[in-house]
């Protein structure tokens, strides 16, 4: 369903109270979907996917419970974070490229899409100067899409192993994103897919890595993601509506 959407500074805004019935709804079937596998629903979080979306309605989700927020472009971040206050988690969950790691490091706690080992050398070399040490996962493209990001999961297992030895990166999983589809259920075989690596991965690397994460699942298949065993969905559109 399409909600209507005012303009603030460029970006999507939704009448704060539509944003607490649309995210009353999400996590219902958040819960659904967790008990439909047999999962507990506190196992989820939800990753409120806020590019294009003004800090006002970010306020909104905040008043409504959310802590997790993910955008995709480093400029956009830049000049809207710092305006956010209070117990709030930054995600990034776009394409990154090297020369936006310096700003990414300093925005970001999680970066859900290191798809390459030069990326994640760099991100290394960025959070020891920083003092940080930053969470990431791997990003995996399991569709072959060729305008997507992600690395090969055939190439998955050697980047998750020369990631490990990087100390100032905590490597927490993976994440992926398959083909649209008006069906959901189109997706279900991509996210056990990812499922079934990061087992595989842990299986493998056994007694030095431990992958818990799964970034997976967007508003139209985060149901069928959470029966899969998502444990992080990104979700957009289904809180704050359409952007342009």
């Amino acid at each position: 369903m399409r909600h209507g959407i005012k303009e603030k500074s460029g970006r999507g805004t939704m009448a704060g109270s539509e944003i607490e019935k649309n995210l009353e709804h999400i996590r219902e079937r958040m819960e659904r979907a967790a008990g439909r596998a047999g999962r507990s629903a506190a196992d989820i979080r939800l990753v409120a996917v806020s590019k294009m979306v003004g800090v006002d309605a970010i306020r909104e989700a905040i008043a409504s419970g959310v802590t997790i927020f993910g955008e995709s472009y480093i400029q956009e971040a830049r000049s809207k974070v710092p305006e956010i206050t209070g117990p709030v988690r930054w995600d990034f969950i776009g394409h990154l490229q090297r020369n936006k790691v310096r700003h990414a490091v300093g925005l970001f706690e999680m970066i859900h899409s290191v798809d390459s080992l030069a990326l994640a050398q760099e991100m290394d070399r960025t959070a020891m100067q920083s003092g940080k040490r930053l969470r990431v996962l791997v990003e995996v493209n399991l569709s072959g899409e060729k305008a997507k990001s992600g690395i090969d999961p055939a190439g998955a297992g050697g980047l998750v192993r020369e990631m490990a030895s990087l100390p100032h990166l905590s490597l927490e999983g993976l994440m992926t994103m398959p083909p649209y589809s008006d069906d959901p259920e189109n997706s279900r075989s991509y996210f056990r897919d990812l499922r079934n690596l990061r087992d595989s991965l842990n299986e493998e690397c056994r007694g030095t890595l431990a992958l818990k994460e799964l970034s997976m699942g967007m508003s139209p298949d985060f149901e069928v993601a959470i029966e899969e065993g998502a444990t992080l969905v990104r979700i957009g559109t289904a809180i704050f509506g359409e952007r342009a």
